[in-house]
């Protein structure tokens, strides 16, 4: 006896096309579950509409992609529910198909729809998808895919490893040692030796004192008064157990990094403007890079992107690595910087209602991870001396410095679009350049307003 979900599947095949006229209609639809799938594709004549169910295996995906060939399907629509879309996502385009991941409030948003079952589902989206009213989200390469998996894997571990150096320092505050006092970065070279010899048993604080490095602004006498504790075990177990793991998680952060590097080796682009990305103007940035062990990584994503997004001031390897995996080399399917800059949600987005603002909806994507890193770059130009700085400072001081860090970190979001798409250089014209320029567009403005007025500005002369 036929099952329920046989039965509906027979019922509802070979429906006719009706409604609003069709555009494309060599596509599908497809609506997502944990246990089964339902698909609706365009018979082979372009006459009805058949339905069909597979299961949420892979030999099941499988079968769901040759039954999409024989009715000569070109482009299959789904929507992002959940983590339900990655596997048949991925199984589709390996077969050839273009694949469609639409938001679900475009769905939500059209009119007309009939009960909502799993079968009426897939129909409703291939009947948008054939019409032309559905528009995919951005996903890019499967290449560029994998190095994303292994970015967001690595920046995972790095948080992990920040809760254990958390972890750790607990402990010493409750043993009263207070090697954060001591020395600015307890995951220093200073900080981390005096950890591992108060783990390995060391009790003297003299003795600690000594493993002071010679770049250390404090005395050993000041540190030594600062790592006397009352070395309870209970406390001093935890900081053993915690300082294993954080060793642990810096060894997997390692093993990322060997696989990044050969990713990117892998992606390295045909051909690169030159062998090997020009030097650095800013020589302390590049001294910086270098102590870090940066420099490889820094090559390997100039091969890869023809281009060294390291010249824009405050964008380090870190904040090039993020933008590269999660959006690659190829902007194409970003028309201009404004809608770019949009999609990396560092746009003034204001939304009203009635002529009031209404409360904005926390944004949680894939664009959000380079906006923080962005964020933080642009944060480092509090002091810089160079015009982004400049820039930074004068938005701080008429606005605050919220609104400092998100307007500079959209200006910098503008030149890592001009860099990729068109290969416009980045050229720093000095923190005095600017603010001359600033100064004589105020005089400008100035001058303008006083004419309106019925005045005429006269400089004074010293």
């Amino acid at each position: 006896m036929p099952g329920r979900e046989e039965r509906e599947t027979s019922d509802r095949s070979t429906r006719p096309i009706e409604g609003l006229p069709v555009i494309r209609a060599s596509v599908a639809g497809i609506d997502l579950g944990s246990e089964r799938h339902w698909v609706c594709a365009a018979t082979r004549d372009r006459s009805a509409r058949d339905v069909a169910s597979f299961g949420a295996t892979t030999a099941e995906l499988r079968r769901m992609a040759e039954w999409l060939k024989i009715r000569q399907v070109e482009s299959v629509a789904m929507e992002s529910t959940g983590v339900y879309w990655i596997a048949p996502h991925e199984v589709l385009e390996g077969q050839g198909l273009q694949v469609l991941l639409v938001d679900t409030r475009q769905l939500a948003r059209v009119p007309g729809r009939d009960k909502k079952t799993d079968p009426t589902d897939c129909e409703w989206i291939q009947r948008l998808h054939s019409c032309g009213l559905l528009r995919g989200s951005f996903r890019p390469k499967e290449a560029v895919c994998m190095l994303r998996t292994l970015v967001r894997d690595k920046a995972n571990l790095v948080a992990e490893s920040g809760d254990w150096l958390r972890r750790m320092q607990k402990s010493l505050d409750q043993m009263n040692v207070r090697v954060h006092r001591a020395v600015s970065d307890i995951d220093g070279v200073t900080g981390m030796a005096i950890l591992r010899a108060i783990a390995g048993g060391e009790r003297d604080a003299q003795k600690l004192a000594k493993f002071r490095n010679a770049r250390c602004s404090k005395t050993e006498q000041e540190i030594a008064e600062q790592l006397n504790g009352h070395w309870r075990e209970d406390h001093v177990f935890s900081l053993q157990q915690g300082l294993k793991m954080y060793d642990a998680v810096q060894e997997r952060i390692v093993a990322y990094e060997q696989e990044i590097l050969r990713r990117l080796g892998e992606m390295e682009a045909d051909e690169p403007p030159q062998p090997t990305a020009p030097p650095l103007q800013n020589t302390n940035k590049a001294k910086a890079i270098k102590k870090r062990g940066q420099e490889a990584k820094r090559q390997a994503l100039y091969r890869m992107s023809g281009v060294d997004m390291t010249q824009i001031d405050a964008v380090g390897v870190e904040t090039v690595e993020v933008v590269l995996s999660e959006y690659g080399p190829d902007l194409s399917r970003f028309p201009t910087e404004k809608q770019f800059v949009s999609h990396v949600t560092l746009a003034p987005r204001v939304p009203q209602s009635g002529a009031k603002p209404v409360k904005k909806k926390k944004r949680n994507s894939a664009s959000t991870r380079v906006a923080a890193a962005l964020r933080m770059a642009a944060l480092s130009l509090r002091h810089s001396q160079t015009a982004l700085g400049s820039y930074y400072r004068r938005i701080a001081q008429r606005c605050g410095g919220d609104i400092a860090v998100f307007a500079t970190a959209r200006k910098l979001a503008t030149l890592v679009y001009r860099l990729l798409r068109w290969g416009q250089p980045y050229v720093d014209e000095g923190a005095a350049a600017y603010e001359n320029r600033y100064r004589q567009h105020r005089i400008a403005r100035l001058a303008a307003t006083a004419k309106q007025l019925g005045y005429q500005l006269t400089p004074v002369t010293a």
